[in-house]
Parts: C-alpha cells; structure tokens; sequence
C-alpha cells in the first residue's frame, strides 16, 4: 500500500470513529465506563447507561476497532471492554480543560445542520443564515458556557492589566459583552462585581431573551440586554463613549461586517477604556499553520459554519482562521493604536488581543 493509500485509510477510519465518539460522549458512555471504572461485561454497560444492549455492543467494537476502548476476556471466556484512565482524561466531563470528547460532535452536527447548504454555496457564493444552525449554536452555547463558568472570574480578569481592570470592577466601571449570546459571560461578571454596570448587545433575538431570564432569575440588576447588530453602533450617538471595557469572546470572526463593528466598540469605549477580543490562536496564510495540532478540523468548521455565517448578506466571511495579522491590521484600521497580543495560560487555541484607548 502506498504512503497517501494508507493516509485514505487512516482518514476513513478516523472519520467514521469521530461519528462514533460524538455518539458515546452525547450518550454518556465515556462517563459510564470512566465510573465503572475496571473491565465491565457489555450487561454491566447497559446496567450502568441505561442504553440498548444492542447498540452498546455495535458502538464498543468500533471503539475497540479504533484503539478507544480494551478489549478483553473474563476468566468465564465473556468479553469484558476497559477505558483506561489516560484515556478517559482526554474523553469525559470530568476532564475540564483537557476534555477533547466534547469537540467530537462538531463536525456531525455542522454536517446535519449545514451540508446540504454548503454545498449549494459553492456553486452560488451565497452564505449561509445564523438560523440554519440551532442545534449547533446551541452546543456551541454550552462548551463557552462551560468554559465562562471555568475561567472568566478565577484566571481570565485577573490576567488583563495584572489585574487592574479587577480593581475597576470592583470600585464600577461601564462593561459591554458584544455578541454576548445568551449571557452567561455577562451575568457572571455582574454577579461577581455589583458596583459594576453591564450591558449585552446581540442580533440573535432568542439569545437576548434567555439571558434576560437568566439575569432575572440570578436578582441581578446592574445587567441590560440590548437587541442590536454591531455594525450600526459607530455613529449612533447612544453608544458614543458609554462603556470602559468591552469584551468578544469569538464574537467577530463571525461578523458579517466585522471592521464596522470594530469601529462600532471603539466609538463606544470612553477615553482610558479598554477592549478584549478572544479569538482563535493561528495565522492568516494557511501555509504558516500547517503544524496547527487542529489546523484541518478549524478550517473544516471555519468552512461549514463560520465563513458562511459571515458572508450572509454580502458580509465579509472572515472566517474562524482569519489569523492574527489580519486581526491586528483590521484592529488598526478601526482606530484602535495600542494592541497587544497576548497567550493565555488557560486557553492555549485562543489569542487575547487587549486593546488601550488613550
């Protein structure tokens, strides 16, 4: 077999076993088998899931197919399946950060939501609507919602400024959440500083409402919702100068005019305000991220969600791997003059590019 035949093959094969772990991690297999915790019979399995004995043992012979699970035999000669503990970290809810199962549902769910459309958009250079992707917004929802809940007070403030802007937290300052979603960002910094005013601007009107309900259901009252399309804030009078930090978390590579709505929070932020944009860690020539450890399943989401998202209604269509030069140029472009570029410790596929207005 040649070299770029046995490459087909490993691509067959690992497609197919993505399909299959996306199943076992909605399931909660992976979580199953990590609390069962020894080598278990396929009747423990079920006892333990609650799943069909039949599917189980479809789904645990790919798993031993792909090198997931260990396969092996009870001294009454029955066949008994182990997930090691090294492996378990890296596919179950309990693995936190380092919990990677979870990403194997994306591409699944972008096939079902998106193919069909896709495909037609390489014929007709037509994007794609935010609405054609519930089921996937809603998943995508709850991995940042996790990660928010994570990292957002205990490690992501306290890094900007070394912990000044905290500082400013504390004592109240004027915070905006642009493409805030459903508000869990937003909600758990007005939990967390009550002197401080918050406010969540979004185009999506289901989102508005559901962290509305949220922040009502928390008591909170130094939160507001706002309706609103970024790209129309630069020059509306209402916005001008009204905030001293805003955040985007991955919010702008998907926005189908992303240099407005950069104009739109540099029109908004008070002199000595500050503006955080948390976007993907990578460069803007694909030939400088070939060593990118996710490089071809970015770009495979970038192709079935973000970019085509981003051209609906004649948008730009960044894309998710837009890049950091590309990012800082258009920063620039929108008036901003003093970014930095900043790794973080807790999220090693992200870039936090911190902005100063003088």
């Amino acid at each position: 077999m040649s070299d770029f035949a046995q490459r087909m093959t490993d691509i067959l094969n690992n497609g197919a076993l993505n399909l299959a772990m996306a199943i076992g991690y909605k399931n909660r297999i992976f979580d199953t088998l990590e609390d069962l915790n020894k080598p278990v019979t396929l009747v423990e399995i079920v006892s333990g899931s609650g799943l069909n004995e039949r599917y189980l043992k479809e789904w645990l012979s790919i798993m031993v197919m792909g090198k997931i699970i260990e396969l092996f035999q009870s001294t009454e000669g029955e066949a008994t399946y182990y997930l090691p503990p090294d492996h378990a970290s890296f596919l179950t809810r309990k693995s936190g950060n380092n919990n990677l199962g979870v990403y194997t549902q994306e591409i699944p769910l972008l096939t079902s939501c998106a193919m069909a459309a896709v495909n037609k958009g390489f014929k007709t250079g037509e994007g794609i609507p935010f609405s054609q992707y519930p089921d996937f917004q809603q998943f995508m929802g709850q991995l940042a919602n996790a990660k928010h809940k994570q990292v957002l007070i205990a490690d992501f403030l306290p890094s900007v400024e070394n912990g000044k802007l905290v500082e400013r937290l504390k004592n109240g300052i004027r915070v905006c959440d642009l493409g805030c979603g459903n508000g869990v960002a937003l909600n758990l910094m007005a939990q967390a500083f009550p002197k401080s005013m918050f406010t969540g601007i979004d185009n999506h009107e289901a989102a508005i409402r559901a962290g509305r309900a949220e922040a009502l259901a928390m008591g909170l009252s130094n939160v507001i919702y706002k309706e609103a399309d970024a790209a129309t804030i630069h020059g509306n009078k209402a916005f001008f100068r009204q905030f001293d930090y805003v955040s985007a978390f991955d919010a702008i590579h998907d926005q189908t005019r992303p240099l407005e709505a950069l104009k739109g929070i540099r029109y908004m932020l008070a002199p000595g305000g500050l503006f955080s944009m948390i976007d993907i860690k990578d460069f803007s020539n694909p030939a400088e991220n070939l060593d990118h450890p996710l490089g071809a399943f970015l770009y495979t989401v970038s192709l079935m969600h973000c970019m085509p998202v981003g051209l609906n209604d004649n948008g730009a269509g960044l894309g998710m791997m837009w890049g950091q030069e590309k990012a800082e140029a258009m920063l620039k472009e929108a008036g901003f003059e003093d970014i930095e570029i900043i790794e973080m410790e807790h999220d090693g596929f992200n870039l936090h590019y911190l902005c100063r207005v003088p």
